[in-house]
């Protein structure tokens, strides 16, 4: 760096994230991200500045320029099952591209998604990294950033006020009622969400709105919801257990005078159902962001989204409810990936959101692509795969891979020695208490038993064809031999290499040997070795019972009747050959988070199955995983507030 943008120098002890964060703008300033993204290969044009640390990127003329730019070296950087406490993977990916952009003179990339506000007010905090290794300035990246999770709220609870809208009206009016209202009442020819749904019918589309028949009037207007089938939840994105199940249409103005019934003699109905929120990552709406290819495929992947099922077991979707067109409205800007810069300033893509126990768990195609084409042939890309990597990562190779076509070369798998304890038969770990003294103290044999659970992560990443290699995250407890020992475990599964890693106290410079190792592993890697675990075309059951078997380890599945009707229906509605999307705890192979290490002699338990038709994938519930955590007796907000003088942001962590 040059004299007006000096690197920070990492002190000892290591200072507070948000301290190290505020070092950076406080004592060596920020590069303006103009200049990043000068840097990272993008014109003045293709930026849009968000202040001086943020800038959203221009997607089509960007990619239309690189178009035939060879994609840079592609990695996916996944975890062991972590503790409550988190293993660092997140602080790993941002390593490990300063080492290779700021250390080892490399075009590098970190590809990351944008953190929920549910864990950064919560118990695991924010996800810019930590220490040395993370994006800054971390209170930016953690709370609202460019405002697309907040799009994705709007969004989902514009679709959800329109499926309630839509019941109302349907049981207070009569077909003709509700087509005239629809139709009829503004003059205006049909639009083109209109003839979509012409389409669909098998009604002609160059006929005017008086020119329907009363039949096709009432096919039409009418979506006769079976209310047993919607699966469509308001979202917030804040953790909040009392939404789980709640009552809506309560309001003394939410009643009908049901259809049929004369006013008077019949009372009029209070227009109430059951449902319940998600936590805003848990959306589908959040998974089309992550699995968009383009603006044409946002506005079909979102009017595609099936909300429920008719009467009659017809899919309804946005489009049929006329939203598809307003929700790419809401959502446009977001579709832009977000630059910002890490500790050592370099780039980082930040786009998309979702969780890896109930959701996909990884960033978007289009950030991942943009970074693939700016790196060029010699660059790295490092995108990250939400926790274990028995969900993150198999959903990055078998869903995400799949729909992108972008082919990875290496698999970086955190490990530590603190989780490989726990693995090992340690002492619960719990977010909040001091850690027992088996996790301060040298014991080898915990080490060595827990890295049964590193080695069956091995194993499964090796079966998708890409070079694995082990980044142990060091901890300043850790013990030289500790660490020796799970290299040595590694290395007997059959990693292509195990390298120690010390990016959270010394930046960049720490994780030199894993940036060494994992240009070694792409150089002896191929993309033509890649390979999915199962094919599209098996039963949904099948599908769900390989990644059952092949990577948790699992004896089989037990399906509830609720999940054999679902997978009944969807199979008939011509969802079959979707790719599956499990949604169970992180803790664990199992759905058990309390059985550590590797289990043996489990089955899964599948207790409903949803589907997100519009992002392209079926979701599998299991166990007891919930779509909106709850709040802990201490959480994390409990220490952030701001100084009122300078407007510092204070413990963020």
């Amino acid at each position: 760096m040059d004299g007006k943008h000096p690197k920070l120098q990492p002190k000892t002890p290591v200072p507070s994230d948000i301290e190290v964060s505020q070092d950076i703008v406080n004592e060596v300033g920020l590069l303006p991200i103009e200049d990043v993204a000068r840097e990272a290969g993008l014109l003045p044009e293709e930026v849009i500045p968000w202040g001086i640390a943020k800038a959203k990127i221009h997607l089509k003329t960007t990619l239309d320029r690189l178009s035939d730019q060879p994609d840079g070296n592609y990695i996916v950087c996944t975890g062991i099952n972590p503790t409550p406490l988190g293993e660092g993977k997140s602080t790993t990916t941002i390593g490990l591209a300063q080492a290779l952009g700021a250390i080892l003179g490399k075009k590098s990339f970190a590809c990351i998604r944008q953190p929920s506000q549910g864990p950064t007010f919560g118990i695991k905090g924010g996800a810019a990294g930590g220490g040395y290794a993370q994006v800054v300035p971390m209170e930016e990246f953690n709370l609202h950033l460019t405002g697309d999770i907040h799009a994705i709220t709007a969004a989902n609870n514009l679709l959800a006020a329109a499926i309630d809208t839509r019941m109302f009206h349907e049981d207070s009016q009569s077909d003709e009622a509700l087509y005239k209202r629809l139709c009829l009442a503004n003059g205006k020819p049909f639009n083109a969400i209109m003839k979509k749904r012409l389409a669909k019918l098998g009604i002609d589309t160059n006929k005017s709105p008086e020119d329907l028949t009363a039949e096709e009037r009432s096919k039409f207007a009418r979506l006769d919801f079976d209310k047993s089938t919607i699966t469509w939840q308001r979202v917030l994105d804040t953790c909040d257990r009392h939404l789980r199940g709640v009552t809506v249409g309560c309001g003394s103005k939410e009643t009908i005078q049901p259809r049929g019934t004369v006013k008077g003699e019949t009372p009029r109905e209070q227009h109430s159902r059951e449902t319940g929120f998600d936590i805003t990552v848990a959306s589908e709406i959040m998974a089309v962001l992550a699995l968009a290819k383009d603006l044409p495929d946002l506005r079909e992947k979102l009017g595609s989204m099936v909300v429920g099922y008719s009467k009659s077991a017809e899919p309804i979707t946005a489009d049929d409810l006329g939203c598809g067109g307003a929700l790419t409205v809401l959502m446009k800007d977001a579709l832009l990936p977000t630059m910002m810069q890490t500790v050592e300033r370099t780039p980082v893509m930040v786009h998309a959101g979702p969780f890896a126990n109930i959701a996909i768990g990884n960033s978007s195609i289009v950030a991942d692509r943009l970074a693939l084409k700016l790196a060029g042939e010699d660059g790295y890309v490092v995108t990250e795969a939400g926790f274990g990597a028995d969900i993150g990562m198999e959903k990055f190779f078998n869903i995400k891979c799949r729909e992108s076509g972008l082919k990875p070369k290496c698999a970086v798998i955190v490990a530590t020695v603190r989780a490989l304890k726990m693995h090992g038969g340690g002492p619960p770990v719990s977010a909040g208490k001091p850690l027992a003294k088996e996790y301060t103290e040298e014991n080898i044999p915990l080490v060595v038993e827990g890295c049964a659970n590193l080695c069956k992560h091995i194993e499964n990443a090796k079966k998708f064809g890409v070079q694995v290699v082990v980044a142990i995250n060091q901890f300043k407890s850790d013990t030289a031999a500790e660490m020796e020992a799970i290299r040595k475990a590694s290395m007997d599964a059959g990693a292509y290499d195990a390298v120690v890693s010390n990016h959270w106290a010394e930046g960049g410079k720490g994780a030199e040997a894993l940036g060494r190792a994992v240009i070694a592993a792409c150089e002896a890697g191929k993309s033509e070795d890649f390979r999915y675990l199962y094919d599209l075309e098996l039963p949904i059951r099948s599908k769900i019972e390989i990644i059952s078997k092949e990577i948790y380890g699992a004896d089989g599945v037990d399906f509830s009747e609720t999940a054999l009707q679902q997978m009944a229906q969807y199979e008939t509605s011509g969802f079959g050959k979707l790719p599956i999307c499990i949604a169970k705890t992180q803790y664990s192979f199992s759905c058990d988070a309390a059985a550590k290490g590797v289990p043996t002699g489990f089955r899964i338990s599948v207790r409903e199955i949803r589907s997100c038709v519009g992002a392209g994938f079926l979701y599998p519930i299991c166990g007891d995983i919930m779509t909106i955590p709850g709040l802990p007796t201490r959480p994390g907000f409990y220490d952030v507030d701001i100084d009122t003088e300078t407007g510092a942001v204070i413990g963020l962590f």
